[in-house]
């Protein structure tokens, strides 16, 4: 029973996801490589974290903030844990990339995600042995099905896009280097901060979702055969209701032989600082008008997180308010100086939180994505017809 309290949470939903990402697809893959690359990616997973706990060793460093400090523990889980673990995902799925049965776009997305499911169940595995009791272990175990799936996707995209040549685009160091990046951000929230900093990988695993129910479907536009059904976001057909594919937001990105209009970007920009200004302002007067303490927030306690909630959702809320307000002033066909304008405010933004208070950035850095979509979609309503 000792041994089950720990394996079965770790193995069953994992299981239970590949089983639902094997029978998504009416042209299923060949069950034996799917399971092997499952099994393959809890190997390298064994392999992944050996490696870990030698470089902590070696080095003195840790995942824990509290162990190593922040500066420490941001080293070493963007210098070594995220790289090696995606890199351990991509050596899962690698034999079947270069199979024959790797012969549709969307089989990127369906080994990729077998890969990423055998990692995380062993990581949930070895988690959930070491802290067998405690509801929280089982809210990290929980959150990272997930979010193994959803990094694996980005550099799984790439590798669907070039299934023929059998060879890595320019495309997948990208995509890979995203995938970790944003692996290393999840992975500092989750194990190297409190209980508390949990609620930071909610926009993030929301935008990496994003990405991967977008990807998922342009790979399905791209398939052989119109009938196949994508993993992440299952639509057999495309009407106007739809979401905007990926193909659509690039023709809404096009200049169309129009000059970039750099005062509407700086412009842009300055309005996003004031609509952050106004949200802030608005939550802060919110709060205070329920009774909201600030001074009782805690990382280290998730229940304590609600009046960081409210600052959080006031200055979201300025993005599409912010990019609908540019697009409608502008009157331009495109996104871009929108985009741009809200890239440059989020960059600037990042800049004075990394100066100014080190934690906020993180959490900051997180919610970016949000925000970036956010103000684009608003945009992508004010812009004209």
């Amino acid at each position: 029973m000792t041994v089950l309290r720990w394996l079965l949470p770790a193995l069953v939903p994992a299981l239970l996801l590949l089983v639902v990402v094997f029978f998504s697809d009416r042209r299923r893959e060949p069950w034996p490589l799917v399971a092997a690359t499952f099994a393959l990616g809890t190997l390298f997973a064994f392999a992944a974290f050996f490696l870990q706990d030698k470089a902590a060793a070696w080095t003195g460093l840790d995942l824990r903030a509290q162990h190593a400090g922040n500066q420490g523990a941001l080293l070493f889980v963007f210098a070594f844990v995220a790289p090696v673990r995606e890199a351990a995902k991509v050596a899962a799925m690698w034999p079947a990339f270069r199979s024959r049965w790797f012969d549709e776009p969307l089989d990127g997305v369906v080994y990729s995600a077998a890969a990423a499911l055998g990692f995380a169940a062993f990581e949930n595995a070895r988690m959930l042995q070491a802290h067998p009791t405690g509801g929280i272990w089982f809210a990290r175990a929980a959150l990272a099905l997930p979010a193994h799936v959803f990094f694996a996707a980005a550099w799984g995209y790439a590798l669907g896009r070039v299934k023929r040549a059998k060879k890595p685009g320019p495309l997948f160091p990208a995509a890979w280097l995203v995938a970790t990046l944003s692996h290393g951000l999840y992975a500092h929230l989750v194990h190297g901060r409190g209980s508390g900093a949990l609620l930071g990988t909610l926009p993030l695993l929301l935008a990496m979702g994003g990405i991967a129910a977008f990807g998922a479907r342009d790979l399905k536009r791209r398939g052989d055969r119109a009938s196949r059904q994508s993993i992440l976001l299952d639509r057999p057909s495309i009407d106007m209701s739809a979401p905007p594919s990926l193909r659509t937001v690039r023709e809404a990105m096009n200049r169309q032989g129009q000059p970039l209009s750099l005062r509407w970007v700086f412009f842009g920009a300055l309005v996003n600082f004031g609509a952050m200004l106004v949200g802030l302002a608005v939550a802060v007067a919110f709060a205070r008008y329920a009774s909201v303490d600030f001074s009782v927030v805690d990382e280290r306690d998730i229940s304590t997180a609600a009046p960081a909630a409210i600052l959080g959702a006031g200055v979201l809320a300025a993005f599409p308010l912010s990019g609908f307000l540019i697009a409608k002033a502008s009157s331009l066909p495109s996104l871009l100086e929108p985009a741009l304008a809200t890239a440059l405010a989020l960059g600037l933004t990042l800049a004075l939180l990394g100066l100014a208070a080190p934690l906020a950035l993180v959490f900051a850095l997180a919610f970016s994505p949000i925000a970036f979509g956010l103000a684009c979609a608003g945009a992508y309503v004010g812009r004209p017809t």
